[in-house]
């Protein structure tokens, strides 16, 4: 007679029921006394009573084994359904609102007043109703920038306004309170829409626009701009050098960040041909404040731009350095620095012109 491993002799009813708190199986076995068993090691083992044991180890057995009613299986796909619609729709709430998001922190209304390099603070009095409306509208949003542009000047004569400009935060509004009065206007509207605004403006990220300038239906013109890093710059130009052909030209291009971060080094290195051995940057300072247009100016200016940037940042110590000597208000002294240093491509560039 053929020997059968693994296998009692005795007949096995196996009931399987599926637990609803979990998704673990049990399985109660019941059987009858075995003649022989084939392994010392039997998978079921007799309880002391010849009765039921409980079982929850499934090595042994396949998922395939394992079935559950159709009606627990049509509930389960239900489910899986209704969770994978859920899931969609927040998916697509979720792709939607960070799309919102993108275009919002790449997108500025623009305003053209005065060039402006970063750090520098402008003090305005507006009374336009849509530049008013626009300063409302942004400051209800809870994104009080805008995007400012200056002003060029062509070979031909014609000025143009720049395509390169800082982001501006809004950081004072207010009702002026020394603006003429209107009475022109005041009677016509009541006296609110003419009225003055003291705004505060202080200049951030530089940013080129990255696409067409539409106007908007509130009477507004808003571009998607690319904000400009100086880091970021800086390393684009290395690596682009580095990636060039090896000629005379290359080599010039892969050091001049580094010839740059040299000449940011005399911007505050003693000069002896300064009285004193002062710094070109102190220096300007003294200056300065022998022309400065009321008193304290200069150290208001001072405590608005912070701490110079340190040597190995020439991008931003050139920034720096042209905010302080091309301040607002202008001094009218070296007023084309602020525009040529934001158009400038190259970190040496931006050091020469400071």
């Amino acid at each position: 007679m053929a020997k059968l491993p693994s296998l009692y002799l005795a007949a096995v009813a196996i009931v399987l029921t599926v637990s609803s708190s979990s998704d673990a199986f049990s399985v109660s076995v019941q059987t009858a006394r075995p003649t022989t068993c084939c392994s010392g090691s039997s998978l079921f083992s007799e309880s002391s009573s010849g009765g039921v044991e409980e079982y929850d180890d499934f090595a042994n057995f396949s998922s395939t084994q394992l079935t559950s009613s159709s009606s627990s299986s049509t509930n389960t796909a239900d489910a899986a359904n209704n969770n994978a619609v859920e899931e969609d729709t927040f998916l697509s709430s979720l792709q939607s609102r960070l799309q919102q998001v993108e275009d919002n922190s790449t997108r500025l209304p623009l305003m053209i007043l005065d060039t402006m390099l970063p750090r520098q603070i402008l003090q305005i009095q507006i009374q336009h109703p849509t530049l008013k409306a626009l300063m409302k509208h942004r400051v209800n949003e809870e994104t009080p920038t805008l995007g400012m542009l200056g002003m060029a000047r062509l070979s031909s004569g014609q000025t143009v306004p720049l395509k390169t400009g800082v982001e501006v935060e809004i950081i004072q509004m207010e009702k002026a309170t020394d603006s003429p009065p209107d009475n022109t206007s005041s009677s016509a509207s009541g006296g609110e829409e003419e009225e003055g605004w003291d705004i505060s403006l202080r200049a951030g990220r530089r940013f080129t626009i990255d696409g067409e300038v539409d106007k908007t239906e509130d009477g507004w013109t808003e571009a998607r701009v690319k904000f400009l890093e100086s880091s970021e710059e800086e390393e684009r130009e290395i690596s682009s050098a580095m990636k060039g052909p090896s000629s005379t030209e290359s080599i010039g291009d892969r050091l001049s960040v580094a010839r740059a971060i040299q000449k940011c080094k005399e911007f505050t290195a003693p000069n002896m041909n300064m009285d004193g051995s002062l710094s070109l940057v102190d220096r300007w300072i003294e200056l300065a404040k022998e022309n400065e247009r009321h008193p304290g100016q200069i150290d208001v200016l001072l405590k608005q731009l912070g701490e110079i940037p340190p040597e190995h940042e020439p991008t931003e110590r050139a920034l720096w350095v042209g905010a302080l000597i091309n301040p607002l208000p202008s001094m009218g002294v070296a007023t084309e620095i602020r525009p040529a240093l934001l158009v400038s491509k190259k970190a040496e560039e931006r050091v020469q012109v400071a």
